[in-house]
């Protein structure tokens, strides 16, 4: 699993202290970048559940009209033609900032139940 819904160091007394990235680190870069532009962060961050929204639509349809091309499904369900089709390196695009964009949302070190719920 990718990313962290929150992180604490427990004291042997019981104490509880927040933990932070490490500032050289690439959850340290993204909390620093976030710091110090939020707007920017805050843009990427609604790029980021653009991507995987998008993506997520895209192979979803995909996988839908390749399982609607079946003949025993042809037969018992009828066919399925997916409304949108994309060229292949459109496709792959999707897919690479499908990646990157779950990448960006393990960094941010927050928890969204719908965009993370499946990691918990």
């Amino acid at each position: 699993m990718f990313g962290l819904k929150r992180c604490h160091y427990v004291t042997p007394d019981g104490r509880e202290q927040r933990l932070v990235p490490d500032p050289r680190s690439a959850a340290g870069r993204r909390l620093r970048l976030e710091h110090d532009h939020p707007a920017l962060s805050r843009s990427i961050g609604a790029m980021s559940v653009v991507l995987l929204v998008g993506g997520l639509s895209v192979v979803v349809l995909e996988l839908v009209d390749v399982v609607g091309r079946i003949p025993p499904v042809v037969d018992r369900y009828g066919g399925f033609a997916s409304p949108v089709q994309l060229p292949l390196w459109l496709t792959v695009a999707l897919g690479l900032g499908a990646v990157m964009a779950s990448m960006e949302r393990g960094l941010r070190l927050r928890y969204h139940w719908l965009l993370d719920g499946a990691a918990s």
